[in-house]
């Protein structure tokens, strides 16, 4: 298997270490100063946590190890993203195991080449494509009709292809205040084009 991570060198960390319970102590060294003790601390605490918890969220032991060290690649990576103000360390980083869970699972639940259908597909009907188009131009007019704060977000949600996530580190506004504005956006546009 291969190493966690090619971009940090092992470090053995210290015993004063591996048995403080100061999670974020140790999550801002890893972020502000790139401390690979410290990242060692965490490493040694979290990585066979997660790969237990993927276990027993129905992760094959394989998986669950590749899934937990790549979480655990993640948090070297994006450490710069960590704000102790939003999450615990725990919290933070189980939800980047459970964000892998799915992506994992949805790319095992897509059709392989051979299940898919091949040849030329079937003309549309006309009278669907006149649907189409007019579903479109209405979905346009009711997004002009949108606040803008509300508009911004569906746009980079839906037409930008950005996480609720990524959005929020676009932006700076809370991940809360993101996911209320797109659910007050969507249900806007329903009424709208309803």
């Amino acid at each position: 298997m291969a190493p966690i991570l090619a971009s940090a060198p092992r470090v053995t960390p210290t015993p004063a270490r591996t048995t403080g319970q100061d999670w974020v102590a140790e999550m801002l060294l890893v972020r502000d100063d790139r401390c690979e003790g410290s990242f060692a601390a965490l490493f040694q605490h979290f990585a066979p946590r997660l790969k237990a918890f993927l276990i027993r969220s129905g992760l094959t032991p394989a998986h669950a190890e590749d899934v937990a060290q790549d979480v655990m690649q993640s948090v070297w990576r994006k450490a710069h993203l960590f704000d102790p103000r939003r999450a615990s360390v725990a919290t933070w980083i189980y939800a980047i195991a459970r964000n892998r869970r799915i992506d994992l699972l949805r790319r095992h639940a897509r059709p392989e080449p051979e299940d898919l259908p091949w040849g030329p597909e079937a003309e549309p009907d006309q009278a669907e494509v006149i649907a189409l188009k007019q579903d479109s131009e209405a979905l346009r007019e009711a997004l002009k009709l949108l606040p803008e704060k509300q508009r911004v977000l569906i746009e980079k949600a839906y037409f930008g292809d950005l996480t609720h996530s990524q959005i929020a580190h676009e932006t700076g506004l809370p991940l809360g205040t993101i996911k209320s504005r797109i659910r007050l956006a969507l249900d806007r546009l329903r009424h709208a084009l309803s």
